[in-house]
């Protein structure tokens, strides 16, 4: 899944960004409040980790500017702006979490994962699909009860599909969701992918959707 991080401090933004591909996100990482309004405006986003005090355009301005254009990406809110009232402010502006700094980064990969099985609408980590057992927080699959191992770029496109159930998903949405600003888009790559996902966990798991793209479909 495709993460937008908004943070100015090169010091903070560098391990948050590290700790969020760790955890399996693909990241774009803004440094200000016009990059990332400029970001929102043109990518699809699972997640913002947006800091509040930017440059150009505040995070709380950039927070009330989405919600007022109807954009629904949960936002988890990192800042040093840790009292009440400006916990409550950014609340009510919009975010769905917020973390003060200075935080671990156990707690935000974990309030991460929290705020997309509430947009996905699950109370619980793991996604069960036909004889799939699939954990997104530990980044695990099994097949009968049975582990399997996926790269990195089939773990991405597994799980784009798990949480679209019957809803098609283009060749170009699926890049979007493996690749970040920074790199380059391999040839064929989906093809590939779908290909190797196919003979990991069943040849019937991926439907083709001619000239659409790819569907897991809902049970």
């Amino acid at each position: 899944m495709r993460v937008l991080l908004v943070e100015d401090d090169e010091l903070i933004g560098c391990g948050v960004e590290a700790g969020l591909r760790q955890a399996g996100f693909t990241v774009d990482w803004a440094r200000d409040g016009q990059q990332a309004a400029l970001a929102l405006d043109t990518t699809q986003y699972a997640l913002v980790v947006l800091d509040l005090g930017l440059p150009l355009v505040s995070g709380l301005e950039l927070l009330k500017r989405w919600r007022e254009a109807g954009r629904h990406v949960p936002v988890l809110v990192l800042t040093a702006r840790g009292t009440v009232v400006e916990r409550v402010g950014g609340l009510a502006a919009g975010a769905d979490d917020y973390l003060g700094k200075p935080f671990d980064l156990t707690e935000l990969i974990a309030r991460c994962h929290a705020l997309l099985r509430r947009a996905q609408g699950r109370s619980i980590d793991l996604i069960r699909y036909q004889n799939l057992t699939v954990n997104p927080a530990a980044q695990t699959v099994e097949l009968d009860a049975i582990r399997v191992s996926l790269t990195s770029r089939e773990w991405a496109i597994l799980l784009q599909l798990l949480t679209n159930l019957g809803i098609p998903q283009s060749r170009s949405r699926l890049e979007e969701t493996l690749y970040g600003w920074q790199e380059e888009i391999e040839s064929n790559a989906i093809e590939v992918h779908i290909s190797n996902l196919r003979k990991k966990l069943g040849a019937g798991l991926i439907r083709t959707v001619r000239n659409i793209g790819y569907v897991m479909e809902k049970e």
